[in-house]
């Protein structure tokens, strides 16, 4: 156990920005199993992804469209818990040795109320090889009561910024770690057919206070918009158009996966 945290010790989450634009693609941990989620992350970190997001499932993942929110469902449905979440990550480090960032995105109430409080959570995500934690139910105004522990053991509590005051970006941004995360547009996740959001606005006041990447997610699902939010920014994040794949073909997504993470990999590139 000593050996595997001494490897991932050395993984930081700004590794994903150090060779150009990131593509950075979420996947709800255990929908529609364990296994397959092993395989979805191993295949989209072979297709080109730069880090990971592993959304651990919550039964009011209020930040969610309906897409995420039925992937929460079959999740636990079908018993996937927070342990097998950190037992997740330690097999794609051991096992599958994968080396590119991971972080888990969940809800408070998931961390606060894990056996030995949010420190041993904390302690079991690095442990298992985590980098980070986005919280998206977690005001700027308590996010240190979650990054003090996070940071303990060597965690970062990645922001979200949404489209607000300048001064309220600028005060989330300089307490930034490891990549803000832009939130395009108001309201939950899922597929837009635009993005209207004054993206370059919102990055520009970020980069006045923090030299911390910024990547911008919520709605994006074409490699056109991809592009256009890294041309921005410093990467993309995807989450519903491939949860929505898993969703329609469980266990025979792999390969429908992996072709558009590499797809909006190639997008991002060239931005």
């Amino acid at each position: 156990m000593n050996e595997q945290k001494d490897n991932t010790a050395q993984i930081r989450i700004a590794d994903a920005f150090a060779h150009g634009k990131a593509f950075i693609p979420f996947i709800t941990a255990g929908d529609p199993d364990v296994a397959t989620t092993e395989r979805l992350i191993v295949a989209m970190v072979d297709a080109g992804a730069d880090l990971v997001e592993i959304g651990i499932p919550f039964s009011d993942p209020t930040a969610e469209g309906p897409v995420i929110q039925g992937a929460n469902l079959r999740a636990l449905n079908g018993g996937m818990n927070t342990d097998k979440a950190f037992e997740l990550v330690r097999h794609l480090r051991e096992g599958d040795g994968v080396r590119v960032p991971m972080v888990y995105m969940t809800y408070a109430n998931v961390v606060f109320s894990y056996p030995g409080g949010s420190d041993a959570f904390c302690a079991k995500a690095a442990e298992a090889g985590v980098q980070g934690l986005i919280l998206p139910d977690v005001p700027f105004e308590e996010h240190e009561e979650f990054a003090a522990p996070a940071r303990a053991h060597g965690l970062e509590l990645v922001s979200m910024i949404a489209p607000t005051s300048h001064d309220r970006i600028r005060a989330i941004a300089r307490g930034a770690e490891g990549f803000v995360y832009c939130v395009s547009s108001l309201g939950v996740t899922g597929e837009r057919t635009a993005i209207t959001g004054d993206i370059a606005g919102m990055v520009k006041i970020v980069r006045s206070v923090t030299s911390v990447p910024v990547a911008v997610g919520f709605g994006i699902s074409t490699p056109e918009q991809a592009a256009d939010m890294a041309a921005k920014s410093d990467g993309a994040i995807v989450g519903s158009a491939i949860v929505r794949m898993v969703g329609a073909k469980g266990s025979d997504a792999i390969e429908d996966v992996a072709a558009y993470v590499r797809a909006m990999k190639d997008a991002v590139r060239r931005a």
